[in-house]
């Protein structure tokens, strides 16, 4: 329910008189339900907005992030292979240090890699990860893909054969990588643990297995891929839900052309769509706060990435207004199922044949 609605709510005006204190409580209780979800085993309070740090070089992210925390953002989403975590930790001890709030105050997640997708890896790379994050503990600790690779132990890279295929770990075991996460967790490590690019029966399967279940779903999720049935599934499971390239991740067009030789016409614009557009007009807002808008609504967490402080304030701007049903069910409509899909991640060479591999072949575009 947005503000002006429960203004006119019957509750409300039965109750509210003179009443300014109840007021304000209920703003506050209301803003509040917005920008958080509360995490089902440790009641942590997870904020529905934060901030996504892939293709963020580190000398950039670390300037982007003392501006997001600056500007209100108290989540921020990293991972060992995006290469920016001590950035990352510098901007917030920094943050702390000038006195602009505590540890206590932030949501930080990171993720185990896939080069560690192991349970005799889990402690190793967790403490590397801390330290470069300058942390006693993270709040929400993820594995980053349900696949593993063989590890390169000078580079902390995936091993690559000669013909361009990585080297996978066909031995990769979810039920044991995710006991020794949860032994980091008694060990006042990690807060939360999760998943992320797992699909239903993976996720099943742990859940089955373990004495902590899965807290938090890590997917890609956006206007053309809405990934209904697995939403279904994580809310029965009190599974909450995260999105990432929120808005179709149309930063990543450029990386992809340039590296692994796609083509530009492949990438979608759903920032460009019509019916986007016109909802967003309607609002006086922009096509990224109407997207970002229309799935913190349904109760899903968004980590849009930007180094603009531009965008970095709009994105953050959208909790002052509601979509209606008709404006919902639009956006509804636009959803292309599988074909939506941007990164089923062929463009590491071989993967598809790793027995966790969890995508339908031919779904997604990369």
């Amino acid at each position: 329910m947005s503000v002006r609605l429960f203004l006119r709510s019957e509750n409300f005006v039965k109750r509210r008189g003179n009443n300014i204190s109840y007021f304000c409580r209920c703003i506050h209780s209301l803003v509040r339900n917005m920008k958080y979800v509360k995490l089902s085993q440790t009641e942590d309070l997870m904020p529905t907005l934060g901030l996504g740090t892939w293709q963020a070089s580190p000398e950039v992210i670390e300037s982007t992030v003392y501006k997001a925390l600056d500007l209100g953002y108290r989540h921020i989403d990293t991972a060992f292979n995006y290469n920016n975590e001590e950035a990352i930790g510098n901007a917030i001890t920094k943050w702390i240090d000038n006195g602009k709030g505590t540890r206590k105050d932030l949501f930080i997640t990171t993720k185990l890699p896939h080069v560690g997708n192991r349970a005799s890896d889990v402690k190793k790379f967790l403490d590397l990860q801390l330290k470069r994050l300058q942390m006693d503990y993270v709040d929400l600790y993820l594995i980053h893909v349900p696949f593993g690779f063989h590890c390169n132990p000078e580079t902390l890279t995936p091993v690559v054969k000669s013909n361009g295929e990585y080297d996978l770990d066909m031995d990769t075991d979810h039920i044991s990588t995710w006991k020794a996460m949860e032994e980091c967790q008694k060990a006042g490590r990690i807060r939360n643990l999760g998943l992320s690019n797992f699909n239903e029966s993976q996720i099943t399967k742990i859940i089955n297995a373990c004495t902590v279940k899965p807290q938090v779903l890590q997917v890609e999720l956006h206007a053309y891929f809405q990934q209904l049935d697995l939403r279904k599934f994580c809310s029965d499971h009190d599974i909450v839900v995260t999105a990432y390239a929120p808005l179709g991740s149309p930063g990543a067009k450029d990386h992809f052309v340039n590296k692994y030789n796609y083509s530009p016409d492949a990438f979608p614009d759903i920032l460009g769509h019509p019916d986007v557009n016109e909802i967003a007009q309607a609002h006086q807002k922009t096509p990224a706060q109407v997207l970002l808008r229309y799935l913190v609504q349904q109760k899903v967490v968004v980590i849009p990435k930007s180094t603009s402080e531009k965008r970095l304030k709009e994105n953050s701007d959208i909790y002052d207004f509601e979509l209606g049903p008709v404006e919902v069910n639009r956006l509804k409509k636009i959803d292309q199922g599988e074909e939506g899909r941007i990164f089923n991640f062929l463009f590491w060479k071989g993967v598809e044949n790793h027995p966790e591999y969890p995508f339908k072949l031919g779904s997604a575009i990369n």
